[in-house]
């Protein structure tokens, strides 16, 4: 149980998993110089927060559901003049009635329901006199009182609806900080070790996290149970650790909550837009979500790294401390888009201090799946003007000659070699021609033969593999993508482990590398995804910039990851950057999309037409003043104007129902604040939440 979700990968060349270079890291010790230690909540009180149910996005620590429809509100001016007067009137009906202006008859059921001996004693006559008294103002004023909405006065201004009461404590045999579950079944020294562990603050959320996987884990595999009560009693909140022995990340900079595995980024804005029901509510995405894939687009300096990738990336780097996620985040060095401690591996492509290179065939051992992803990661962007319209012919060029090469060195080519065989080398072709006679590979000659009278064809799909492939191909990436088994290489079929991985990509001096780079990582992710055969893990690849990263090929795959338990960021500065038959494609294949503040007009197009429109309620109103000779209604008139503060008018109301952009292009472009973002979610299960706007600093 120690090594929970760190279970053999199955032939892949990731084990034994990679580990952190530095040692785990204290809680409220800073990692790094200069940064803010890690804070963690009070994890007890943490616990006992409520989290009701709620629709998708909805940040449920704490959360208040709010009516569906916004309640028609009196205006404040209106409101106390309506009290102020309805009291003067109670007021001078009471003084009316107590000075006999209108009779006695008021008093009748005092005289009817009183017996005559109380009259006689004049003490006993005068207390019910007044309680009777005190009886009938005390109607009066509630009448007056709530014809002039003084209860909404009290509720409106006097109790603010901000001020939460207290929660009530749990019972004993419920609070989660004692952890009922263990105890209902039958783990007494284990519960109680946690409960004083939960109390005392040496067990933090991740460690709550982490430790409520296991047990789940348990109730999978029942014959787990001896391992588990054994490892809680040994190691207390640290049982069950993380391969790395880290049970928190060095810093946080979201607001976190591991219970139900959301990050919150940002508070639905109290705008006529919004739902009302979601207005002023917290918006949160968690695994439901983000495995339906998410796109961002927004021009640099929208916020798009620092309040959506880089939260999205801790709270995925926090469930993978958990047991509970694998995360690779795949960004240009230097960036920072989170310091190296809060990763299990830094692989920085064709940086010398790289402890780790990169698999360039992804760990495949089948020469057409290793020739499928590495065509998808050459010419995947270029698919669509390729014979056939895709990159089939690239994939069966490269696995005629991947194949012959593997089954003579038992291993792929390297990325010179995959060169000069593309290219038609004599002296690489003939060599591999002659391994292949010696050792009496008859059907792999065939697949080189092809391949040679292919090459001799003038739209042979081979050159432009070798102008591609050319790219790896330079000084900086010598002893980089090795494949005879030298260095220490990171396959994404790793992802069945709790990983937290970053890829940093040259983009400054290599751009175009760098982007086939993040289009093999993203090709790969999918493979491996869809084809690792446990799925409990939740897989995220973070792109923090796919430029010219999505395919055809890719678009279809992320369609695909929803019931394979993973999901896909992808962060773009404009819509351009995707080819444009594939840009109404992607919008459908993710669940959730964002489009950030400064959204060009024919990216917001884009967006308005995925979004598509609703009908509404229009009202037309048509005011005419009123005017009047006689002085009665004038004066009536008057005092209305100094209530209301208008004046006295004849309205003409129309009502109808019509058809309307949820939010037009021109309002993504010009209507977004700085800082904010409209973002629109889809669970895994298929709820939906309409476009919402969001304010990304609260």
């Amino acid at each position: 149980m120690d090594s929970e979700g760190t279970f053999d990968a199955r032939g892949t060349r990731s084990n034994p998993v990679p580990r952190p270079a530095r040692p785990p890291v204290a809680p409220g010790i800073p990692a790094i110089p200069g940064h803010a230690p890690t804070t963690r909540p009070a994890v007890a009180e943490w616990l006992r927060t409520p989290r009701p149910a709620a629709e998708p996005g909805v940040w449920r620590l704490g959360h208040r559901a709010r009516p569906e429809e916004e309640p028609e509100l009196v205006p404040a001016r209106r409101l106390f003049a309506g009290a102020l007067i309805a009291l003067l009137s109670g007021w001078l009906l009471w003084s009316l009635l107590w000075n006999g202006y209108l009779g006695r008859y008021w008093i009748w059921p005092l005289l009817v329901l009183t017996p005559d001996s109380w009259r006689s004693d004049p003490p006993v006559w005068a207390t019910a006199s007044y309680v009777y008294y005190a009886i009938v103002g005390g109607a009066l004023l509630v009448f007056f009182a709530r014809i002039g909405h003084v209860p909404e006065i009290w509720q409106r201004y006097v109790l603010r609806s901000d001020k939460l009461p207290a929660a009530p404590p749990p019972r004993p045999d419920a609070d989660p900080a004692d952890w009922p579950d263990l105890r209902s079944a039958g783990l007494l020294d284990a519960a109680q070790s946690l409960s004083e562990a939960t109390r005392s603050g040496a067990l933090g959320d991740v460690d709550y996290a982490r430790i409520r996987r296991a047990w789940q884990g348990v109730h999978a595999r029942p014959d787990r149970l001896a391992a588990f009560t054994d490892t809680v009693r040994k190691h207390g909140a640290a049982a069950c650790a993380h391969p790395s022995g880290l049970r928190d990340l060095p810093v946080r900079t979201a607001t976190h909550d591991l219970a139900t595995a959301q990050v919150k980024i940002g508070t639905a804005v109290d705008d006529e837009r919004n739902p009302y029901a979601r207005r002023t509510t917290g918006v949160a995405l968690e695994p439901a979500l983000l495995g339906t894939s998410l796109l961002a687009v927004g021009p640099s300096g929208s916020g798009k790294s620092v309040r959506l990738v880089r939260p999205v990336v801790e709270s995925m780097s926090l469930l993978a401390l958990a047991n509970r996620a694998a995360v690779v985040a795949v960004t240009a060095y230097g960036t920072g888009l989170a310091p190296d401690d809060a990763f299990d591996l830094v692989i920085g492509v064709g940086r010398p201090d790289s402890t780790h290179d990169l698999d360039l065939y992804g760990g495949a051992e089948d020469p057409d799946e290793a020739a499928r992803v590495l065509a998808e990661a050459l010419v995947g962007d270029l698919a669509a003007t390729l014979p056939g319209g895709d990159s089939r012919r690239a994939a069966t060029a490269l696995a005629q000659l991947i194949g012959p090469y593997q089954c003579v060195h038992d291993h792929f080519p390297a990325v010179p070699e995959l060169r000069e065989l593309l290219g038609g080398a004599p002296a690489a072709v003939g060599v591999l021609r002659t391994a292949l006679e010696a050792a009496g590979e008859a059907a792999q000659l065939r697949e080189l033969d092809a391949r040679e009278r292919q090459s001799a064809r003038a739209d042979d799909i081979g050159v432009l593999l070798a102008e591609r492939i050319a790219f790896l191909d330079r000084p900086a990436f010598a002893e980089f993508f090795r494949t005879d088994g030298g260095g220490r290489q990171f396959s994404l079929r790793a992802i069945e482990h709790p990983l937290r991985v970053r890829i940093d990509l040259p983009e400054r001096g290599h751009a175009e590398a760098s982007r086939i780079v993040a289009r093999l990582v993203l090709a790969q992710f999918n493979e491996a995804a869809l084809t690792r055969s446990d799925r409990s893990l939740f897989a995220c690849l973070v792109l923090d910039d796919a430029t010219y990263t999505v395919t055809a090929d890719s678009v279809r795959a992320v369609q695909r990851l929803r019931s394979a338990n993973a999901g896909v960021l992808f962060a773009l500065r404009t819509l351009e950057d995707v080819p444009e038959p594939l840009r109404g494609p992607l919008l459908g294949a993710v669940g959730c999309r964002m489009a950030f503040a400064g959204l060009a007009p024919w990216d917001g197009g884009r967006f308005a037409e995925a979004w598509g429109t609703e009908w509404v309620q229009t009202r037309d109103v048509t005011n005419r003043q009123i005017i009047s000779d006689e002085p009665l209604t004038k004066a009536l008139h008057m005092m209305r104007r100094l209530v209301t503060g208008k004046a006295a008018t004849a309205e003409a109301v129309t009502v109808r129902e019509v058809e309307r952009a949820r939010w037009s292009a021109s309002d993504l472009a010009h209507a977004v604040p700085a800082g904010h973002a409209v973002l629109s979610l889809t669970t895994v299960r298929g709820e939906h939440a309409p476009p919402l706007l969001v304010d990304l600093r609260t």
